[in-house]
């Protein structure tokens, strides 16, 4: 039996960093890798520079994930001003950026997904300072602020970490994914599952793609690539 750790995702508004290309932040539709290591990080309390903590908590654990709905796209248009180039200038906080008086204003846009409802299942690859009962405790009572992305992207309904054992990651799925409240559950047939390379996954992958959301030096915002994998599986709603 292989051990999990199971998170639920719900926000009315949540965004999955995507390959970003100057003013324009895309998001995928569902969460990276990335952005869940982020959430377990700072429910830890580890620092944004403590890189070997960050890297041994992301080379320890394997990640999957059920988008139940992917929400809808939401595009915000954005004006911020910044302060013009200067080679003998550094600016430490904004608020020493907002004190030239030479201030330009800068347009971007951002994109959301709303109402996006998620199952995160992690599962342990290699022995750790981190168990997954740790990390569960730490969402629970997390040392910093959690969010689905983005700071202005606060999870709307309780995570509810919990550990459960299943011999396959269909079965766990198949087991636990649908404990969302009714009025969000999909009306469609089938929902999707994505997940690292991992032992005995149950489902019969449709398709493998690589996607660049495993984290290679959080200092310089650099990303490696990973193998994923994908498959529907069928939602059968109760009567």
């Amino acid at each position: 039996m292989q051990k999990y750790l199971v998170l639920f995702l719900y926000g009315p508004m949540s965004s999955w960093g995507h390959i970003a290309v100057g003013e324009y932040r895309p998001t995928h539709d569902r969460p990276t890798k990335s952005s869940i290591l982020g959430m377990l990080a700072a429910a830890l309390g580890i620092k944004r520079n403590e890189e070997s903590r960050i890297k041994e908590l992301a080379r320890s654990l394997g990640f999957s994930v059920c988008v139940h709905q992917p929400g809808l796209l939401l595009r915000d248009y954005h004006t911020v001003q910044i302060p013009g180039e200067s080679r003998n200038t550094i600016y430490h906080t904004r608020k020493d950026e907002l004190k030239n008086d030479n201030l330009n204003t800068l347009l971007s846009t951002r994109d959301y997904r709303s109402d996006g409802v998620y199952t995160v299942a992690l599962w342990q690859k290699i022995q750790s300072s981190f168990t997954l009962e740790e990390i569960g405790r730490a969402l629970k009572k997390p040392a910093f602020i959690l969010y689905l992305g983005r700071k202005s992207c606060p999870p709307s309904l309780p995570l509810e970490p919990k550990i459960v054992e299943a011999e396959t990651l269909e079965e766990l799925y198949k087991s636990i994914a649908f404990n969302a409240p009714s009025f969000l559950l999909p009306s469609e047939k089938f929902e999707m599952v994505y997940w690292d390379d991992h032992p005995n996954p149950g489902f019969k992958e449709t398709h493998t793609v690589s996607r660049r959301d495993d984290l290679f030096n959080r200092a310089r915002w650099q990303f490696s690539d990973r193998r994923e994998h994908y498959a529907p599986i069928q939602y059968m709603k109760e009567a």
